[in-house]
This record gives C-alpha cells, sequence and structure tokens, in this order.
C-alpha cells in the first residue's frame, strides 16, 4: 500500500515515514524543503533499509501534485505540510493561512480527482484554544486562540464538510500536544531553522552550547511554579499512533477525531530540571515575557485513541529527554 506523506522529511513526517516503511507501507514524499532537509529521508533509508520516493514539490503548485498523482499508485495520504510555529503566525496570519490552507484545499482537490479519499491529518491541541478545565478531550468546545491554531481548525472543518458531502472518504483528524524527543537511533530529529520554537530544541541547544541561555516564556501564568504546563509527547509516540490511525481508515468508519498525548503536563521547570537530571547538564535560564498566543495549561485526555485505536504512549519524560540529547549530542548543527 502506497502511502503520501506530505512534509514527510520533517520532524514528525520523518519519523512516521520510519513506522510506515517498518510496518510494511510504500512511502513517497512530498515537501518543499521549507523547514526541512533532505538528508533527513536519506538517514530513513539508513534506519530502515528501505526506499523512499522523494518529490520536492510545494502543495501550492496544484500541477506538480496531480503529478505525483498520476506517476505513483497512492491509496492514502498522511498529511504533515504546513507552517508551524505559534508566535510568528500572530505576526504572519496571511501567510499561515494561505500556505496551511491553500495547500490543504490544493492536496484535497487532487486527491477527489484521482479517487483517493482515505487521509490522516495533522492537526493541534491548539484547536482548542484555552481550555476551562484539562484533561482535554475531543468534544471540548473548538476556539483557537492564534492563526496557526485557527488554521488548523478551519482545515478540520473542511475536511468535516468534505465528508458531509462525500460519505466515501475516510478521515482521521490527529490532535496532538507537544512532540519532542528523537528516534532512539540519534539519526533523525528537530532541526528547527533559527532560533528554536518548541522547548526542548531550545534545551538541547543551550546543552550543546550553541545557545547561552533558555528564554522561559512568562513566569506569572496559573500554575504551581508559574510556568507554562504542556503534555510533551515522544515523537515515536506519535508516530505510531498514525500507523493506527491509517489501520482505522481501513474500517471505513468516515471521519474520526482523537487526541494523541499522554494525559499528564509537566510544567517549563519541570521538564528543564528532569533534563538536568537525566543528562547531568545544568541548563541556564532566563523569565522573558509570556509569547502572544500561548496558554497556561494544556493536557489531553488520551483514552478514545486508547479504545479505539489501541494506542498508548510508551515514552516517558526522561526517554524524551534522553533522545532529544542524543539527536543533538550526534548532530550539533542538525542535518548541516
Amino acid at each position: 500500500m502506497a502511502i503520501l506523506v506530505t512534509g514527510g522529511a520533517g520532524y514528525i513526517g520523518s519519523h512516521t515515514c520510519v513506522e510506515l516503511l517498518d510496518a510494511g507501507y510504500e512511502v513517497i514524499v512530498v515537501d518543499n524543503l521549507s523547514n526541512s532537509k533532505e538528508e533527513s529521508l536519506k538517514r530513513v533509508r539508513e534506519i530502515t533499509g528501505k526506499p523512499v520516493k522523494f518529490y520536492k514539490a510545494d502543495l501550492l503548485d496544484r500541477q506538480a501534485v496531480n503529478e505525483i498523482f498520476k506517476n505513483e499508485p497512492i491509496e492514502a495520504v498522511m498529511h504533515f505540510a504546513g507552517l508551524k510555529a505559534v508566535a510568528e503566525s500572530v505576526s504572519m496570519p496571511l501567510r499561515y493561512y494561505h500556505n496551511n490552507i491553500t495547500g490543504t484545499l490544493t492536496l484535497l482537490y487532487v486527491m477527489q480527482l484521482h479517487n483517493v479519499k482515505k487521509i490522516v491529518f495533522s492537526s493541534s491541541a491548539t484547536v482548542y484554544g484555552n481550555p476551562h478545565t484539562v484533561p482535554i478531550t475531543e468534544d471540548f468546545p473548538l476556539s483557537a486562540v492564534n492563526p496557526y491554531g485557527q488554521s488548523k481548525l478551519i482545515i478540520e472543518r473542511i475536511l468535516s464538510d468534505l465528508y458531509n458531502s462525500e460519505p466515501g472518504w475516510n478521515i482521521a483528524i490527529l490532535r496532538y500536544f507537544n512532540p519532542t524527543g528523537a528516534h532512539p537511533s540519534g539519526r533523525i530529529g528537530e532541526d528547527p531553522n533559527r532560533i528554536p520554537n518548541n522547548l526542548f530544541p531550545y534545551i538541547t541547544q543551550v546543552a550543546v552550547g550553541k545557545l547561552k541561555v533558555l528564554n522561559v516564556y512568562g513566569s506569572d501564568y496559573d500554575t504551581p511554579d508559574g510556568t507554562g504546563i504542556r503534555d510533551y509527547i515522544h515523537v515515536v509516540d506519535l508516530a505510531a499512533g498514525h500507523i493506527k490511525a491509517l489501520q482505522k481508515l481501513n474500517e471505513n468508519p468516515g471521519i474520526v477525531v482523537y487526541n494523541l498525548g499522554t494525559g499528564r503536563g509537566y510544567s517549563v521547570l519541570e521538564v528543564v530540571n528532569t533534563f538536568s537530571k537525566v543528562t547531568g547538564i545544568n541548563i541556564p535560564f532566563r523569565f522573558a515575557e509570556r509569547r502572544p498566543g500561548d496558554i497556561a495549561t494544556s493536557f489531553a485526555d488520551p483514552s478514545k485513541a486508547k479504545n479505539e485505536l489501541g494506542w498508548t504512549a510508551k515514552y516517558g519524560l526522561d526517554e524524551m529527554c534522553a533522545d532529544a540529547w542524543r539527536w543533538q549530542q550526534n548532530n550539533p548543527d542538525g542535518y548541516k
């Protein structure tokens, strides 16, 4: 079974390619390399010993996407491609809406044209906005508080409308929380452009000496230590969840939605302290102003994914820290 992975050279996409290949799927990747490196796919081949077909193309280029579907026996799509930095989306909303939504529309048009009607969509816990309570279940009200989250929410609604108009579609929407860690081999991991937007690569770049100090954005949240609490999930667990969702689509479930998280929240300072404990490296930090669009606390209730997909997160915070550090140690400059 051939799977098209959009954004497959990126952080989550590359780890999912490993899981797909190990599960016996054929993998075709399309990526414009705007925030990723083709080197990641070379390493995916190295880890799995299996081929990956790669097309450098942008989802905004409908002709290029159509050519891929004409050339390849694609049976389902995993859709990761998109801009993803919350703070950047606040300052560049038009870019985020155009790239994420128009790119998805192009993809769906071409899928429709070629009668490919199975898609796993990479959504985000940001679609829950600022939840009144935690843990968060899939039936919580949806209300994104930044353009990145809004773009994900709009795409979810597009997918819902598409299914309602054409029930032949089978769609899995995966709302995941805070992916982190790296493949245990240390060969693939998160390689952000410029200053990292996410906590873990920021910590590891301080640990390896690329950055001098960690900025902790916000010290006055309504949390036990004043710093934001998030549900961190190992990227390998997350990738495994995508395989389970793909298998679910073979049961013709229609449209289904799942949270992928551990069900446990950690504050920024808890993560910093755990990283220091696991690695023996002290991480200097300083408090900075809150970032626009951030919220105090967010963690999942992942029981629906456990009950319907047979999926649970296997890795804890210690493993996330150890694997993230192994990747950074082995690749101090990322894929360069």
